[in-house]
C-alpha cells in the first residue's frame, strides 16, 4: 500500500503536524490503493508562511522567468500523461480511456494556453493621464474536487503562476494521488520554494484553516454550492477576493431546425459523460412537445447502449461513480424522481447487471420531467437525464433560466445564427452551441448560485490581479 503522508511545504516534502490518515478507495473495487495523511490547521500555517516569504521576491520576476517555468512544467507533465491517467483512473474511477484523452491531457492544456497568453499579456499600459498597472494579488488559496482533478488544479495553478502569484493547494482528499505526481512535477520543474504548496486534509480541518487564514488574499474553490457558501462565510472576515466554480443543471435545449436525432444521441452521451460527475453537464434536455417522444426513444437507446464497467477495459463507456456518498447520493435523487412521478424510461435505481457491488450506477433518462421536480432543480451529479417538454422557443428559455444554477447551457440548431440568437437569452456563463463543448480560451464560471469569477483562457489572469491607477503618471501637456 503507497503511502501519501508527506506534505509539500517550502520545497520540501514535510511529515504533517499529526499522524491522521485515510484509506483512498478505488471505487471500482472498493479496495484500499493507499493511504493519505490529513493535514490541520499548523500545516497550513507554515505553508502560508511559506507562501508569503516567496510572494515578494516570485512577484517581481519577469514575464521570461515565467514563462521559463511553464515551459518546463510543460515538458515534464507530458513526459508523465500517461501516469497522470493511471492515477485518475484508479482514484476517482474515470474509464482509462477518458482519463488518457480528457482527464489527463486537460492540465497540460490549461499550462499550454497559460503560457500562450503570458507571452503577450500586457501588465503596464497607458491610461488617459494615468498608468495602469496589474500586479499579482498575493498569496492564494485553491481547494478542488475530485470529479475533474487535473482540469480545475492547472486552470488555478498555471494562471497563478503566470501573474506572479504564490499559492497553497488543497486537493481533494478522496483523489489525491494525481494531486501528489503534479506536485512532483511542480518540484522537478524547479519552481522556487514556497511558490507552490500542497497540503492534503478535510473541509474543517484544512479547507476552513486556509479559507480564514488572515495572510491569503485570495480563495479559489471548485465544488459545491454549499461548499461555496462555507468558503465565502469563512473568507469574509477578512476581506479576502473569492472565486467560486460551483454547481450546475445545465439545459440543452434541442430546436426544431436541428438535425434531431444526433443531437439528441450525442446530447444524452455529454450527460453520461465521467459518469455525469461534470458541473457544466446538460443533464436537462429540453425537447418540442411534439417531439418529446422521439427524444425518448432515442435517449433510452443511447442509454442502453452506454456501458458501465470496469475503467480498465477499453469498452467500458462509463466507470463507477467516485465514492460511497457520491453513490449513496445519485441512488436517493434516483428515487426521488421516481417518487415526485417523473417517467423512468431507461436505467433506474440500483447497479448495471452484472455488477451488483461497488459503485457503478445505470445509466438513467426520465422524461415528461417538469421544472418543479427535483431531478430539474437539483444537481445529480451522476449519468441522470431529465427531458423537458416545450410549447415553444420562449417557453424553453422560460424553463433553461428557471433555475438557481447558471454555469452552462446548450443550444442545437441547423441554423448557426438561430442558435446564436437562442444563446443571447440563456442566463449562463458558457453557451456550447452544436456539439461543441470546449474551448480553453473561453471564460468558464457561473451565473447565480453557479459561483463567480471566471477561469481558463486569459480572463483567468482577471482574479490573480489587483488593479493600480497611478494618476498624474502621464499629464497632459
Amino acid at each position: 500500500m503507497t503511502m501519501y503522508d508527506k506534505f509539500y511545504i517550502n520545497g520540501e516534502w514535510v511529515v504533517p503536524s499529526v499522524t491522521t490518515t485515510q484509506d483512498i478507495i478505488n471505487p471500482a473495487t472498493e479496495q484500499s490503493i493507499g493511504q493519505v495523511a490529513l493535514g490541520s490547521a499548523d500545516d497550513v500555517a507554515l505553508a502560508v508562511s511559506a507562501a508569503r516569504d516567496a510572494f515578494s521576491d516570485w512577484s517581481q520576476t519577469s514575464v521570461d522567468e515565467r514563462l521559463a517555468v511553464l515551459e518546463r512544467i510543460i515538458a515534464l507533465y507530458a513526459e508523465r500523461m500517461e501516469e497522470m491517467a493511471q492515477a485518475i483512473s484508479a482514484e476517482m474511477g474515470a474509464p482509462l480511456r477518458l482519463a488518457r484523452n480528457s482527464q489527463a491531457p486537460i492540465g497540460i492544456v490549461h499550462f499550454k494556453t497559460t503560457r500562450k497568453i503570458l507571452q503577450s499579456y500586457r501588465f503596464e499600459e497607458p491610461l488617459g493621464s494615468s498608468y495602469l498597472i496589474k500586479e499579482p494579488i498575493g498569496v492564494c488559496g485553491f481547494i478542488t474536487p475530485w470529479n475533474w482533478p487535473m482540469n480545475q488544479i492547472a486552470c488555478k495553478v498555471a494562471p497563478a503562476l503566470a501573474c506572479g502569484c504564490t499559492m497553497v493547494l488543497k486537493p481533494s482528499e478522496l483523489a489525491p494521488i494525481s494531486a501528489y505526481l503534479f506536485t512532483q512535477i511542480m518540484h522537478e520543474a524547479g519552481v522556487p520554494p514556497g511558490v507552490f504548496n500542497m497540503i492534503n486534509g478535510d473541509g474543517p480541518g484544512v479547507g476552513a484553516a486556509l479559507t480564514s487564514h488572515p495572510d491569503v488574499d485570495m480563495v479559489s474553490l471548485t465544488g459545491s454550492t454549499r461548499a461555496g457558501i462555507q468558503v465565502s462565510k469563512a473568507a469574509a472576515d477578512t476581506v479576502k477576493r473569492v472565486a467560486l466554480e460551483l454547481g450546475g443543471k445545465s439545459a440543452n435545449i434541442i430546436l426544431e431546425d436541428a438535425d434531431f436525432d444526433a443531437a439528441v444521441a450525442a446530447g444524452a452521451a455529454e450527460c453520461f459523460r465521467n459518469t455525469g460527475q461534470s458541473c457544466n453537464a446538460p443533464t436537462r434536455m429540453l425537447v418540442p412537445v411534439h417531439l418529446h417522444d422521439r427524444a425518448v426513444e432515442i435517449a433510452k437507446a443511447t442509454a442502453e447502449e452506454t456501458i458501465s464497467g470496469d475503467p480498465q477495459d477499453k469498452e467500458t463507456v462509463i466507470g463507477p461513480l467516485a465514492n460511497s456518498a457520491q453513490f449513496s447520493k445519485v441512488q436517493s435523487m434516483i428515487q426521488a424522481a421516481i417518487d415526485e412521478g417523473s417517467e423512468l424510461v431507461a436505467g433506474g435505481v440500483g447497479r448495471p447487471a452484472g455488477l451488483e457491488q461497488w459503485y457503478f450506477v445505470k445509466a438513467t433518462v426520465f422524461a415528461n420531467v417538469t421544472n418543479k421536480m427535483r431531478v430539474a432543480r437539483e444537481e445529480v451529479f451522476g449519468p441522470v437525464l431529465a427531458i423537458m417538454p416545450y410549447r415553444d422557443e420562449e417557453e424553453a428559455v422560460t424553463i433553461a433560466n428557471d433555475s438557481p444554477y447558471g454555469l452552462a447551457g446548450y443550444v442545437q440548431s441547423g441554423d448557426l445564427e438561430h442558435a446564436r440568437q437562442i444563446a443571447r437569452k440563456i442566463r449562463a456563463g458558457t453557451i456550447f452551441l452544436n456539439g461543441n463543448n470546449f474551448d480553453p480560451c473561453a471564460p468558464f464560471g457561473g451565473y447565480k448560485q453557479s459561483g463567480n469569477g471566471r477561469e481558463w483562457g486569459s480572463f483567468a489572469f482577471h482574479d490573480f490581479l489587483e488593479l493600480k491607477g497611478v494618476v498624474g503618471y502621464n499629464p497632459p501637456e
